[in-house]
């Protein structure tokens, strides 16, 4: 059984709600320790959901925030998803034996264009059925800017079948991030089933809640901080939102 993580949209627009839905990321190839424990200070300051970050850093970030309920995401197959299935496995295992409790996983774009998609869905399968052994959650990147709007609600559907708790839109690193309009696709075909993650270029509080009113529950951006201290100056406009058309209010799912 995952963990009950934001299971729905916040009837209040303020800081620590907003918060509670950031994955504060770093993924850059050349992030040092220096960058990391910026990370990890800024998380357990602000109370992020989570850090989400390279591999490698996983045991750090958990010695850090292990006085914290700010969890530990990192990445798998990232950021092209063309491993083989065992090899990211693999990863997921090091990952999670290290401490990690979200895992953000990219799909296998190729073989979903390729139309190969029971290999899609067992992959998904086996890395959700590892992360929830381990009490974590896994949520499925889709790559959506290489895909079609087709490509876009299979490969969302194969994501509930496999049993992970969360399609993601984006890597950021494939030229492109995420949209109103793949956010809003992703939320009606996965329904209120699992979570929807807006990751990739979303840097300001009016983006945040403009993907928040098309489905999302999760953000990822290293742009965390700002996006907060721009909420806290007191620049945003609205101070609820309408109901999330994505989930309804009552909704109390696992994510």
């Amino acid at each position: 059984m995952t963990p009950p993580i934001n299971p729905q949209t916040p009837a209040e627009i303020n800081p620590t709600n907003i918060a509670a839905l950031i994955d504060h990321t770093l993924l850059k190839p050349d992030a040092a320790q220096v960058d990391v424990l910026r990370l990890c200070s800024e998380a357990k300051q602000f109370s992020f959901a989570s850090v989400c970050l390279n591999p490698c850093w996983v045991s750090l970030a958990v010695d850090e925030l292990a006085e914290s309920t700010v969890r530990v995401c990192t990445v798998i197959g990232f950021p092209l998803g063309a491993n083989d299935s065992q090899t990211k496995i693999a990863e997921a295992a090091t990952a999670l034996s290290k401490g990690a409790r979200e895992l953000d996983v990219v799909i296998n774009i190729g073989f979903l264009r390729s139309r190969n998609y029971h290999e899609v869905y067992k992959e998904i399968g086996d890395l959700a059925d590892a992360a929830h052994a381990s009490g974590a959650i896994l949520k499925a990147i889709l790559e959506t800017t290489l895909l079609t709007e087709e490509e876009k609600s299979t490969a969302a559907r194969l994501a509930v079948e496999g049993k992970a708790d969360f399609v993601k839109t984006s890597t950021g690193f494939a030229g492109g991030g995420a949209t109103v309009e793949d956010v809003a696709l992703l939320r009606r075909t996965v329904g209120s089933k699992i979570g929807v993650k807006a990751s990739g270029g979303v840097r300001t509080l009016a983006a945040v809640l403009q993907m928040i009113e098309a489905g999302a529950t999760r953000i990822g951006s290293s742009s965390g901080v700002a996006i907060l201290n721009e909420l806290s100056a007191g620049e945003a406009a609205p101070t609820s939102l309408a109901s999330n058309p994505g989930l309804p209010a009552s909704h109390s799912g696992n994510y």
